[in-house]
């Protein structure tokens, strides 16, 4: 197969998927409106609730889900072959993950801008929201934890991405204070940005590298999620991922004509027929390696986290949530193509590809910088450094994004019981930190890898969020007399995989005698049947509500 085919196939797939599903999703489904006011008007206070123009607020909201996850994932699932990988990633963002994305946006913004979990209370009721609120905050902290081990190791290994990927927070400050302080357009700020970036690209190629431990780059990377998650919205979080999406989009460009040029042929066969011995079975497995990219529950974290409080118009959310999860299949596609189409030989890509799990970032760094350097001809060094930072900014602005995130939640909580410490931004960041730095460091010792322990949980954990933030929209959409039958097809098939993946773990950990991770699974799963069937209950009370009320009498 001739990778600029497949490229071209998934690329036409993504256009059509948003130009008419998108719409009809839109018009049809959620019914936007340009009228509604949306709460980043209603509860606007200069920190979390701003109103923001929707190409800055796309930028956020699409370097916030992406993370390392739709590099991480494809780059291990391609060990199935190809087309599983393939047709997973472009069906899965056009009929799944933009859907979910979209609708988690507009559930939150239709409702004062609540959480997905807190949101849950009103669709199902105060037991399920519970039980939800526990499952999300457990996914942010294996999001928190195992991020900052993925950037340090990044920085340890790619030292060359270190002054890129710092330089890009004063680059960010100086960006906010023009538009939002002095007033000043898009196009400059952003040509300037760019042009400082690149050229801190260039320096960390040639110049020496800061040396430190993985240990110390995941104690400064805390010290500064703390900082940054309780900085305005503007000063910093929405102007870095903005100005990040432009790089990315602009790396992503960059690989994208690489593979153009060099035109080269996959050399992973589609179907791998001889899997290594530790690879689990595709299915379920294939659908929670691939998460981000496909669908992810941190997707509706973000999207009725952070993203919510800065619509400006509830008719953006098409162009954000929808759109968003396009940018991230495209990620997904892009390192298909590196980790299938960057390597000389079947053999070359057979001796990476031995063990399942041990390929990930470092494949689409490598295989990605060598078609930018066989397709563009730029210094292989140059793209590796480039495709590092990458891969860094990606992760970083997750990291900054879902320690705000648990921030909301604990400052919900404290809402919820009544607990007015707990409401203190200050205090409940400081919360969300050292629940992060507890499971990396007590988990994992002094080297801090601690979120790696339960990690193997994580894809159906996230899975499962997605799941049942289909089913709240479902809910949603049957209390509003609509049809929910684009919500609730992905919902069966994706609750289905997660748990049939669930109970293989469960075998697995049980077998292994991995009775931490046993107990972690058991409650996920008690959790997750708990919210689905008080779901069903009320799903199936509205649904013969709205039969009635239709019904001629």
């Amino acid at each position: 197969m001739n990778a600029v085919l497949l490229a071209v196939i998934g690329w036409v797939s993504f256009f059509l998927g948003y130009r008419f599903y998108s719409k009809f999703i839109a018009k049809r489904i959620y019914r936007l409106s340009s009228q509604a006011e949306t709460p980043a008007h209603t509860y606007e206070d200069g920190v979390d609730y701003v109103p923001t123009h929707p190409f800055v607020l796309w930028g956020h909201h699409f370097t916030s889900v992406a993370g390392a996850a739709p590099i991480v994932g494809p780059a291990i699932a391609v060990i199935w072959g190809w087309l599983p990988a393939f047709l997973w990633v472009i069906l899965g963002t056009v009929f799944i993950g933009g859907v979910h994305d979209f609708g988690a946006l507009w559930a939150s913004v239709r409702n004062q801008g609540r959480s997905i979990g807190a949101l849950t209370e009103e669709v199902v009721g105060k037991r399920a929201r519970s039980l939800f609120m526990i499952v999300i905050f457990l996914l942010l902290l294996m999001v928190n934890a195992v991020f900052a081990v993925v950037i340090a190791d990044l920085f340890v290994e790619y030292g060359s991405s270190v002054l890129p990927a710092w330089s890009a927070i004063a680059v960010a400050v100086v960006i906010g204070y023009l538009l939002y302080r002095r007033g000043v357009g898009l196009l400059f700020p952003s040509l300037g940005g760019l042009t400082v970036l690149y050229f801190m690209v260039y320096l960390g190629d040639i110049a020496p590298v800061l040396e430190l431990g993985a240990t110390q780059w995941i104690l400064i990377l805390f010290a500064y999620a703390f900082i940054a998650s309780l900085l305005p919205v503007w000063l910093l979080l929405q102007p870095r991922d903005f100005i990040n999406s432009l790089q990315l989009f602009i790396g992503l460009g960059l690989l994208y004509l690489g593979v153009l040029f060099a035109n080269p042929e996959v050399v992973a066969p589609a179907f791998n027929r001889n899997v290594p011995a530790d690879a689990p079975p595709i299915i379920p497995l294939l659908f929670v390696t691939i998460a981000c990219g496909a669908i992810s529950g941190f997707h509706g974290l973000v999207s009725s986290g952070t993203s919510a409080k800065q619509l400006n118009q509830e008719t953006d959310s098409r162009f954000v949530g929808y759109l968003g999860a396009v940018g991230e299949g495209s990620l997904a596609l892009a390192t298909i193509l590196a980790t299938t189409a960057g390597f000389a030989s079947f053999a070359d890509w057979q001796e990476v590809y031995q063990s399942f799990g041990e390929s990930g970032v470092g494949a689409f760094v490598e295989g990605g910088a060598t078609l930018i350097n066989q397709g563009l001809g730029l210094p292989i060094t140059f793209a590796t450094t480039l495709l590092a930072v990458i891969a860094v900014l990606f992760a970083s602005t997750t990291l900054d994004t879902s320690v705000r995130l648990q921030r909301f939640i604990i400052q919900e909580w404290g809402q919820i019981y009544q607990i007015a410490p707990l409401t203190n931004r200050y205090l409940s960041t400081a919360l969300a930190i050292f629940s992060c730095l507890l499971l990396a460091f007590g988990a994992g010792g002094t080297d801090g890898t601690g979120g790696m322990t339960i990690w193997p949980l994580f894809g159906t954990t996230n899975q499962l969020l997605a799941a049942l933030t289909l089913l709240v929209i479902s809910v949603l959409l049957v209390k509003l007399a609509r049809s929910y039958w684009y919500t609730l097809i992905p919902l069966v098939f994706v609750l289905l995989m997660t748990v049939f993946a669930l109970l293989l773990q469960l075998a697995e950990f049980w077998i292994d005698g991995d009775y931490f991770l046993l107990f972690l699974d058991i409650l996920i799963l008690i959790a997750a049947v708990w919210v689905i069937l008080e779901s069903a209950l009320v799903f199936n009370r509205a649904r013969k509500e709205a039969q009635t009320e239709s019904s001629p009498h």
